[in-house]
């Protein structure tokens, strides 16, 4: 590998990509696409390795999302000059795509006859048809509720465009126009990147470059590895649950995270099977990087110019079963994949917590919800579908720096849309978006601020889905004395005679008048609240974000008659309140404790592990009857009890008379 033609080339390549990412954000008709910025490009090997991926706009999570398997299928459809092939259909794409909103274009790149290099784009579709608007409802139990599925097929042949297919996807969007904008983006993209190859090929020859793109993976695969390889070997454990619709549907999801040498391998087994919720996603039989997404961040963090590329991947080794949440089999349902993601993603950081020496970072929020509102559009009165905003949290604190107030490293890329396009283009009045006061969650280094959003319907009517709520029953933890964080509420028509407190929105009908106040979650604290510095707890209370009567509760500040700090006095009154013992590793809060002591960490794997081996009609059916039974008894679940009452429960759905 020669060190300076891998550096120009990756320079390259990346300009390549960034500026088509940036014609997609430019060219884009609808707001998920524009402001949210759902959406990206990339460019991958003819064998379907992405070599280069934007950072500068657009979907941060998908760095070498796999294209093996969906090219496979483009061979046996047949490849040639002007092509560009169209899917949505996670399933036999195997992970490609990992949710059925996620319209994906791939465009091969020929220079002198040979096929070079594919194009990669997706833009999230805000409507591609089914049960509701924006197609996708936490409450959908299958696949074929969330909208039209379409297989890998030839949206253009030779440069003509496939009409037929263009209708189809067309057809089944209630809102085509748009819809189809957003494809032109990408399509303009795509072809901005075939372009600029071409001009690469003749600065350089097609040779280089084609060395290039094998250089720039094996360079990040080097940087991967020496980070690893500073990590302690061991294996590293941990599991969190994902809330589901119903009351006490809590999934488990578990990591193994194994570091051996300059290589790390990431074991889900002892996660709970798909459930009958929009919450599963495909990862497949590769490695992929909306899996291990935590994992990819920490090495760009710590080696932040290393090629962002499959490269990274090649290091790291994963096993999802399948039929589990986060590799789901056909038909389940998985719109609202995000919830899923965002708790694999805290999963990972409890590995990665007790894996980096002196402790890496407190849970974020663990939610990444978006508000798409469906109403009649107050200028043309034409049926609408608006994505109104992305909804996170506070980020939880970290090692040696508070959490982000709004929003965590998760889900940082996910851009706001502003009050006054929310007000121009939906029926919506925003009474308010801001950051809720005393919503940080204790620590040396506090997490972020909650956010408050408050919005009013001012039409007849107006139906609104919110995905990837969550974070209702088990609060984000804290760690190293940190406490854990504040969980999410959602309250229709607030300090009214009709007040509700939901437990989240699904699919939720609004009148006129209607208004609907959402606060998110916020991160946990990183380490002891009395080791905080008085003078950070003063710049908090300066900016009206923390009361003095909390100042003194949870960090034990004294304050003097004028209002200022007494520096002896908080001394004193820490030293009082300070434990001889040494904090735990983790603060999971009340409502996980209550429910570990009856579900331990080690029992409710093995239940997760033992439910994936029965038929797979039952397995939904069979964790739910086993779970609420051994919940409600209300003692600590031994492997006698979780044995029988899944032996009876098995007799009882398969009809068999054993329990006469």
């Amino acid at each position: 590998m020669d060190a300076v033609r891998t550096a120009v080339m990756n320079n390259r390549f990346t300009a390549i990509v960034e500026e088509a990412s940036a014609v997609m954000y430019r060219t884009a008709h609808t707001t998920f696409v524009k402001l949210v910025q759902d959406y990206q490009c990339a460019v991958a090997t003819p064998e379907g390795e992405i070599f280069a991926y934007p950072s500068q706009s657009g979907v941060s999570s998908f760095i070498g999302v796999p294209l093996q398997k969906t090219i496979e299928q483009l061979h046996e459809l047949g490849i040639d000059e002007g092509d560009c092939f169209l899917t949505n259909d996670p399933f036999s794409t195997d992970g490609l795509v990992t949710h059925m909103m996620d319209v994906t274009m791939v465009r091969p790149i020929f220079v002198e006859r040979q096929l070079i290099a594919f194009s990669w784009g997706f833009v999230h579709a805000s409507d591609i048809g089914g049960a509701v608007p924006g197609s996708i409802s936490p409450a959908f139990t299958e696949v074929f509720q969330e909208g039209i599925r379409i297989r890998p097929v030839k949206l253009y042949k030779k440069g003509e465009i496939n009409e037929d297919v263009r209708r189809l996807l067309l057809d089944n969007s209630r809102i085509p126009d748009d819809l189809w904008g957003d494809m032109k983006a990408m399509l303009s993209a795509l072809q901005s990147m075939d372009r600029r190859f071409h001009q690469l090929c003749e600065a350089y020859g097609r040779s280089v470059v084609e060395q290039g793109m094998r250089d720039v993976l094996s360079f990040a695969e080097m940087k991967a590895r020496a980070v690893i390889a500073k990590i302690p070997d061991g294996i590293y454990e941990f599991g969190d649950y994902l809330e589901g619709i119903e009351p006490g549907q809590h999934t488990y999801i578990r990591c193994a995270m194994r570091v051996h040498g300059n290589g790390v391998t990431f074991d889900f087994n002892g996660t709970d099977p798909q459930i009958p919720a929009a919450y599963n996603f495909v990862s497949g039989d590769r490695t992929h990087p909306y899996t291990v997404q935590a994992f990819l961040y920490y090495l760009l963090t710590v080696e932040p110019d290393a090629p962002r590329n499959a490269g990274l991947l090649r290091a790291i080794t994963m096993h999802a079963p399948r039929g589990t949440v986060i590799n789901a089999e056909f038909p389940a349902a998985g719109g609202s994949r995000v919830a899923a993601s965002t708790r694999v993603y805290d999963t990972l950081l409890g590995c990665l917590q007790q894996a980096v020496k002196g402790g890496l970072t407190a849970s974020g929020p663990g939610m990444s919800a978006v508000i798409v509102l469906s109403a009649r559009d107050p200028r043309s009165g034409k049926r609408r579908v608006s994505v109104i905003n992305p909804l996170c949290g506070g980020g939880g604190g970290r090692a040696g720096s508070d959490g982000t107030d709004a929003i965590d490293s998760r889900s940082g890329y996910l851009k706001s849309v502003p009050t006054e396009v929310i007000e121009v283009e939906t029926v919506l009045f925003v009474h308010a978006t801001r950051l809720l006061e005393d919503s940080y969650s204790p620590g040396r280094w506090r997490s972020g601020a909650a956010l408050l959003m408050e919005m009013e319907n001012t039409d007849a009517e107006a139906t609104m889905t919110i995905r990837g709520m969550n974070r209702f029953s088990f609060r984000p933890w804290g760690v190293h004395g940190g406490h854990p964080g504040r969980m999410a509420e959602v309250v229709l028509n607030p300090g009214k005679d009709d007040e509700e407190v939901l437990e989240r929105v699904t699919v939720l009908k609004l009148k006129r008048g209607d208004v609907l106040r959402l606060i998110t979650p916020s991160g946990g604290g990183f380490g002891d609240p009395l080791d905080r510095d008085p003078d950070a707890i003063r710049n908090d209370m300066q900016r009206g974000m923390l009361s003095a009567e909390a100042a003194f509760k949870d960090y034990g500040v004294v304050f003097e008659s004028d209002g200022s700090i007494n520096y002896g006095a908080t001394e004193v009154a820490r030293a009082e309140r300070r434990s001889t013992n040494a904090p735990a590793a983790f603060d999971m809060g009340p409502e996980r404790k209550v429910y570990d002591a009856i579900w331990p960490d080690a029992v409710r794997a093995r239940f997760a592990t033992a439910a994936l081996q029965g038929p797979k009609a039952h397995r939904q059916l069979l964790v739910d009857a086993v779970r609420k039974r051994l919940t409600a008894a209300g003692e600590t679940v031994t492997d006698e009890a979780l044995q029988r009452a899944i032996t009876e429960e098995t007799a009882r759905l398969s009809g068999d008379s054993v329990l006469h």
